[in-house]
Formats: structure tokens, C-alpha cells, sequence
């Protein structure tokens, strides 16, 4: 191979695979003599890759981590792979997978060749996640156009649905995407109301980047970041639930099976908990998270959540009885 930067990016290739290389395997593969490949270990070096040696007869040469997240070469079947994964991850507002994530998807579905973002389109609409239900299911397209938007500081153009169902079209500068782990939303200056806003992305549509660049605006005084202006605008929307909740199980238990954003609960016995918090989001969506965790608990406070999970608790008991009722009634009326 007589092309040195061509045969850089397969040296480099072969390097990232988690192994060691013996310098004469790695001239035979890029079919070169073995002072040519140390030549261009010393070039990879020079570029910051750092190569370690090791000498002997068996020794031969690895990447070792540096300082710096060097450039990844993947190949095809490794991006499909990740792109599928980051899809999947960013389209359901898993916890954990946040902005940062939904940025790498960008960066990674911007260069992948037309046959491969094939490939990764088809895999993704010939699966169906087995979700959770308390999340909202978001196209990952909209999700990396808006981050691409966000980092590009490009302004965006979308068609938005509002919670009473009224349609709009808004033009606007983003800022921040801000992942709650059950629901991703955006962070922007609306440029028609000339104002800070926050918009569920699962309400967003038709996103578009309009190629027209901004300086970003600082947010509103004394609001923090970005996912403090959230969940401040939030609190402002929609009252806070004073949550008091005591768990009939260790708190490692439960603390596994709730959502970091209701943690952390507070033991008070070896097979007991209790959690005293303030949480944003839905009653429903709450009292759906609590009944999740798998155990016996009872909720102190608020009211109105005390009496929501009653009513709830009515509704499935009527189901589970009228379920029974029609078997006996298909045993002809004997238990």
C-alpha cells in the first residue's frame, strides 16, 4: 500500500481492535516492509495516537489509552451497530442516555454512507422496543436534527402540537435539549413571542434547520443552566406534588426501582423506607411509578394522589373481578 494516508487510517484501523500487533502481521496485512510500519507507528505518535511497544520475540504493538479520546474508525457493521443502539436508547428517553448521547447519534448518522443509514432505518422499523409506558416514544431523527440545530447554532424551524392539541409553527434559537428519563424536551428563545420556552420534543415535528447562525442568549437572570430554567418553567406550569411515601421493603429495593429523579429514599428499618420529595411531573405518571417499584407502600401525602391511586385501585380490582366472574360463569356457575 503506497498511499501513506490511506494506509495510516488502515494501520489505525487495525490498532483500535483490542489486541497485539506483531509488527510482521501488521506489514503483512498492509503489505509493506516492517521499518515502514514502524515509521508509521512513529507517525501516529507524532499525531497524539499513543502507540505502546513491546519488545521480544513475541512482542509486537497496541493502542493504549491516552489523555484525549482519539478519532474511532469503525467499520460498517460496528457503526450500524452503535447507530441502532443510540437510536434506540435516545428514542425512548432512557435515563442516562442524555444530551451528550443524542449529539454522538448526530455526529455518527451525518457521515454514515447512504447504504449503511439504509441499514439502519430498516433495523429500526422492523423492531418494536418493549417500552416501559411511562415514557413518550420520540423519532430519533427529530431528536439529532434538534441536536444538530443546538450545536450547529443554526436556527430551527418545527410544527408544534401543544397539550390542549393546538397546532403552530415556530421558528426559534435553541439552546439545550434536557432529558427528564421518561421524556426529552427542548430549551429555547421562541423568536415569534420573543421569549424563553420549553417545548416537549415528543410534540415536535417537521424540525428544520434553517442554516441562519446565532450568537446564543444567556438565559433569563438567576435561572442557572439550562435544566434548572426546565425545572423551573416546569414548577411554574404544573403544581409540585409534595410527595410522603413509606415502602414495605429495604430501600436498596425500592431506590433500584424508582427513577433517580423521585430519589433518594431514607431507610427507617431493615425491610422498610420512606421517601419525602417534590416531583414535577403527572400524578398519573407518579402514581404509575410507585405501583412499579413491586412492593407494599403507603402514601401519606398529598391527598389528591392518595385518592388518584384509590380510584385507580377500584378500577383494576372491578377488572380483575369481572374477569373472574366471567370464568365461573364459563364453568357454569360453580367455583
Amino acid at each position: 500500500m503506497t498511499d501513506t494516508p490511506a494506509r495510516l487510517l488502515k494501520l489505525l484501523s487495525l490498532l483500535q481492535t483490542p489486541r497485539e500487533w506483531p509488527g510482521s502481521e501488521l506489514a503483512e496485512r498492509l503489505d509493506v516492509t516492517a521499518r515502514t510500519i514502524r515509521r508509521d507507528i512513529d507517525r501516529l505518535r507524532d499525531l497524539g495516537y499513543p502507540v505502546e511497544a513491546s519488545r521480544g520475540s513475541v512482542g509486537g504493538y497496541r493502542l493504549v489509552a491516552g489523555t484525549a479520546m482519539p478519532p474511532l474508525l469503525l467499520d460498517d457493521e460496528e457503526a450500524v451497530a452503535i447507530a441502532v443502539g443510540l437510536r434506540a436508547g435516545a428514542g425512548h428517553a432512557i435515563e442516562g442516555v442524555d444530551e451528550a448521547s443524542v449529539r454522538a447519534l448526530a455526529k455518527l448518522e451525518q457521515v454514515l454512507p447512504s447504504r449503511l443509514r439504509h441499514r439502519v432505518s430498516s433495523l429500526q422499523n422492523a423492531t418494536v422496543p418493549l417500552t416501559r409506558g411511562d415514557g413518550s416514544t420520540i423519532d430519533p431523527r427529530t431528536l439529532t436534527a434538534i441536536a444538530s440545530a443546538v450545536t450547529g447554532r443554526e436556527r430551527l424551524r418545527f410544527a408544534y402540537r401543544s397539550g390542549d392539541g393546538t397546532a403552530s409553527k415556530r421558528q426559534a434559537e435553541p439552546y439545550r435539549l434536557v432529558s427528564t428519563g421518561s421524556r426529552w424536551y427542548l430549551v429555547a428563545y421562541d423568536m415569534d413571542r420573543e421569549d424563553w420556552r420549553t417545548f416537549r420534543v415528543d410534540r415536535v415535528s417537521e424540525p428544520f434547520a434553517t442554516g441562519s447562525r446565532f450568537t446564543p442568549r444567556e438565559l433569563p437572570s438567576g435561572s442557572g443552566d439550562a435544566a434548572e430554567f426546565f425545572t423551573a418553567s416546569m414548577s411554574r406550569t404544573q403544581p409540585e406534588l409534595r410527595l410522603d411515601v413509606t415502602f414495605r421493603a429495604p430501600a436498596g429495593f425500592v431506590t433500584a426501582r424508582l427513577p433517580s429523579t423521585l430519589g433518594p429514599v431514607e431507610p427507617t428499618g431493615e425491610r422498610s423506607c420512606r421517601l419525602r420529595t417534590a416531583s414535577s411531573d403527572s400524578m398519573e405518571w407518579v402514581a404509575l411509578r410507585l405501583a412499579l417499584v413491586d412492593c407494599e407502600f403507603e402514601v401519606h401525602g398529598p391527598p389528591h394522589l392518595v385518592e388518584h391511586l384509590s380510584g385507580l385501585g377500584a378500577r383494576l380490582t372491578r377488572a380483575a373481578s369481572a374477569d373472574r366472574g366471567a370464568e365461573v360463569k364459563a364453568a357454569g356457575g360453580h367455583e
